[in-house]
């Protein structure tokens, strides 16, 4: 039975990933529903009860595997690695991994230092970690939490210039408007460094809410500056 599953967990993941080479990742909410009907009609029979919770917690695994997909050869082009978040909060992990873990803590004094949540982190090749990234289907899920570790990395001099961005489908409209904007917009606008929307709708940009491919541009200036430095 967990054999079944993996293979057709695998399948839908590999089907995901030749739709977006196909329809291009700004069409990434269709190509999702697609997936979800599929995968709706056929996890039950793998013993999953509830199937829609199922659902949401592959989805967002398999949208940071997009994500990392679609802008891994970009953040190589550059001299720079990209790592998923969660591979830093295992207990064994090689050198480099350890130094970019350590970019990234934030101290809270007596209370110890802490990894802040981040779906994907852009690294050196001196391990050091250049910007951490949340991707999420809608800003709710975590643009809170994005925004405080923001200002959190920023008080410190060791973290300062580290870059926090949003990845997101935008599913629920926060970001389409500038003027009368949402709370979710107002945070991406004030303690964040950006965020990008997949979308193929018309959003009104601004210097820090953009359409995802131009995402491309931050990962050449993270390449540019590292250099720099």
């Amino acid at each position: 039975m967990k054999d079944g599953k993996k293979v057709f967990l695998k399948a839908l993941r590999l089907k995901a990933i030749e739709d977006v080479k196909l329809k291009g990742i700004e069409n990434l909410s269709n190509i999702l529903e697609t997936i979800r009907q599929e995968f709706s009609g056929e996890i039950t029979k793998f013993g999953i009860k509830d199937a829609e919770q199922s659902w949401k917690a592959f989805k967002g695994r398999l949208l940071e595997e997009l994500i990392v997909e679609v802008i891994s050869s970009e953040v190589k082009k550059h001299g720079l690695n990209i790592i998923s978040g969660s591979k830093l909060s295992g207990i064994v992990l090689d050198e480099c991994l350890c130094m970019v873990k350590r970019s990234i803590l934030v101290d809270y004094g007596e209370f110890g230092m802490h990894v802040p949540d981040a779906d994907l982190v852009i690294y050196n090749k001196n391990c050091r970690a250049l910007a951490i990234i949340s991707v999420k289907a809608t800003l709710r899920e975590r643009i809170a939490q994005t925004g405080y570790w923001s200002l959190k990395l920023k008080q410190s001099k060791l973290t300062q210039n580290i870059k926090v961005f949003f990845i997101t489908l935008d599913e629920d409209k926060d970001l389409s408007r500038k003027r009368f904007a949402k709370k979710g917009r107002a945070i991406v606008e004030v303690d964040t460094d950006g965020a990008f929307v997949i979308t193929t709708e018309r959003i009104e940009e601004s210097e820090k809410v953009m359409p995802f491919e131009k995402f491309r541009r931050i990962i050449e200036k993270l390449g540019r500056v590292d250099k720099d430095e």
